[in-house]
Formats: structure tokens, C-alpha cells, sequence
């Protein structure tokens, strides 16, 4: 496991985390060096825009003086801090904070590949791009209305605890639907079972919730 601080703020990287992105960038069809290449440029992409977004967690969370910690494993990350002492609103704001920033990111990107001279087919170029597509699609898919994703979290500080049981309802139904879209038109299975495992812990969250 990768430990280092950044902003004086602890960061824990997962063997998983590595191995998911790997994964995600096409890593079972690298069958040259160079396809391999492009692989790890998307993992060192995926690594800092993650990083960017887990960050813009923790520093909303240390506004507020709390303790945060960065933890980036398989399918994202997390930052963490004491329960139960943010209100609603801070807890919006400390969600938010993530896929903002992240999407801000994916924003300066893009405006670079259009502005900065990068050569086609170089590498910079590759990791500009890469950098563009995970920041704008991790931002957009975390700000889905499903639990525990930031979209689930957002909603669910808007709806309130007396509400939850509505929150997982609206997490597992929009899961289900993002599920077999991604599988019947993107044909992303990946993305399928990423779904069909929201789905089902939301149904679990609704089913324990009391009525």
C-alpha cells in the first residue's frame, strides 16, 4: 500500500485501486509495449483526477476543522472524517466539493488541449486526454442520486434522515436504469456490475430502513 501526505493530509493508495484503473484503461487487451504505455498513462490519469476529487473532499472537511484522511481503493476513494458532527448543509457542501473540483479539472484539461501546442500522438497529449475523460465521466457518475455515491450523499443531506428510506429507493431505481442502459447500449459490463451492486445495496438499505 502507497502512503504520502499531500496538504499535510494523509493518503492511502490500495494494491485495488491500481488494479481497477488497470482494468478500466484496457489493461486485458495490452498485447504490445506501447498499447501497454497507453494503459499506464490512464492509470497515472485516473490516479491524479481521483486524487483531485478525494482532495477537494478533505480540504471542505478540514474547513470545517475536522480530521480527514484520503483512502483511494478499487472504484474511487474516500475521505473521511468524525460522524455525526457536520450538519446538512456542510454535508452538501463537503460532497460537493469532490465532483466540482474534479469537473473543474476535466474543464482546464480540455481548454489545454485546445490552446496548448501538444504534438499529436504524443504521450502528454494521450495523458491530456485521459485526464479530460476520467475528470468529466468520474464527476458525472458520482453525481448520480445513488447511495453512497456523492449524488446518493447530496441527495440524502437534501431529503434528510426522516427521508432515507425515499433516498435508497431513488439510488436503487436509477442504478437499475443506468445498469441496463450501460449494458444493452454502451455494452459496458463493467458498468453493469457496478450498477447491479448499487442496486442491490440500496435495495438493502431500503429494505433495514424503518417505515
Amino acid at each position: 500500500m502507497l502512503h504520502f501526505r499531500i496538504f499535510n493530509i494523509p493518503v492511502h493508495v490500495q494494491p485495488w485501486f491500481w488494479i481497477t484503473l488497470a482494468l478500466i484503461g484496457g489493461g486485458l487487451g495490452a498485447n504490445s509495449s506501447y498499447t501497454m504505455l497507453l494503459v499506464a498513462m490512464f492509470v497515472l490519469a485516473g490516479f491524479i483526477s481521483v486524487l483531485i476529487h478525494e482532495l477537494g473532499h478533505a480540504l471542505m472537511i478540514r474547513k470545517y476543522g475536522l480530521p480527514t484522511e484520503i483512502h483511494l481503493i478499487a472504484f474511487g476513494g474516500l475521505a473521511t472524517h468524525p460522524a455525526g458532527v457536520l450538519n446538512r448543509k456542510q454535508s452538501f457542501l463537503v460532497t460537493a466539493a469532490g465532483p466540482g473540483i474534479q469537473f473543474a479539472l476535466g474543464v482546464l484539461c480540455l481548454i489545454a488541449l485546445n490552446v496548448v501546442p501538444v504534438p499529436e500522438e504524443s504521450l502528454l497529449r494521450e495523458m491530456l486526454f485521459d485526464l479530460t475523460l476520467v475528470s468529466f465521466v468520474w464527476s458525472i457518475l458520482n453525481c448520480l442520486p445513488i447511495f453512497p455515491m456523492d449524488g446518493g450523499q447530496m441527495l440524502a443531506a437534501i431529503l434528510g434522515p426522516q427521508r432515507r428510506r425515499t433516498t435508497y429507493l431513488i439510488g436503487m431505481i436509477t442504478a437499475i436504469v443506468i445498469g441496463i442502459f450501460g449494458y444493452l447500449v454502451l455494452h459496458a459490463i463493467l458498468l453493469a456490475i457496478f450498477m447491479a451492486f448499487f442496486a442491490y445495496q440500496n435495495w438493502q438499505q431500503y429494505s433495514a430502513s424503518p417505515k
